[in-house]
């Protein structure tokens, strides 16, 4: 198989497989997912769905959320993980959002990657499925399977992330990262990963990850 025929196995598979991609995360606007990424970073999207209901309740806004307090903000997303750093960057961007863009989530990977706790696969998920600009925000799934299926070398996310924005058209970048993630849940995980369930890395994986 050429590299050519590859990716679009890949394409072709995870279309028939995941026709339809919801976001996993819970959100309403450009707003409420900006937070809802931000705290799913080392958490599961599921634990965050369980957090922002209670988050939003309260604040769903930037408006509303600068009038919790960090320890307000950290006391209810305590659950999430690194709630200290994440607080502090919730209520700082907020606040940043009234002063700086009136209180609009900027569509603008400069303008976004400016914000605290907020870095560029952050950036990349808000542009993608908030605004609809083609991005790849490359988590760990996307990364370990781009390594499995022998796309990238899996040196880092930076170079991952050109290698999928290289190999697979524009159009379906912003759809494709989210069934390459679908895919990565259900069907090659990192652990109790069965390799005869993974129709993909077991068509056209790397012969070292098949050992």
């Amino acid at each position: 198989m050429t590299k050519k025929e590859k990716v679009q196995f890949v394409i072709d598979t995870l279309e028939n497989i995941y026709p339809e991609t919801l976001i996993p995360l819970n959100h309403k606007d450009p707003y409420t997912l900006l937070i809802a990424v931000l705290l799913s970073a080392q958490s599961t999207d599921k634990g965050v769905n369980k957090i922002t209901p209670i988050l939003f309740a309260k604040a769903d806004n930037p408006y509303d959320m600068v009038k919790l307090s960090v320890e307000e903000i950290r006391e209810i997303i305590k659950p999430a993980g690194l709630s200290p750093m994440k607080s502090k960057g919730i209520y700082g961007l907020s606040k940043i959002l009234i002063e700086k863009h009136g209180g609009k989530v900027p569509q603008s990977f400069k303008y976004l990657e400016e914000l605290p706790s907020v870095g560029h696969k952050t950036a990349s998920v808000v542009m993608s499925q908030a605004f609809g600009v083609p991005a790849f925000p490359v988590d760990t799934h996307i990364h370990r399977l781009m390594y499995r299926w022998n796309l990238t070398n899996g040196k880092n996310v930076t170079q991952t992330e050109k290698d999928a924005k290289r190999l697979f058209p524009e159009e379906l970048w912003n759809k494709l990262h989210l069934q390459i993630i679908y895919y990565g849940r259900e069907y090659s995980p990192a652990r109790g990963w069965n390799i005869e369930n993974d129709i993909i890395t077991k068509t056209i994986g790397r012969k070292s990850v098949l050992k």
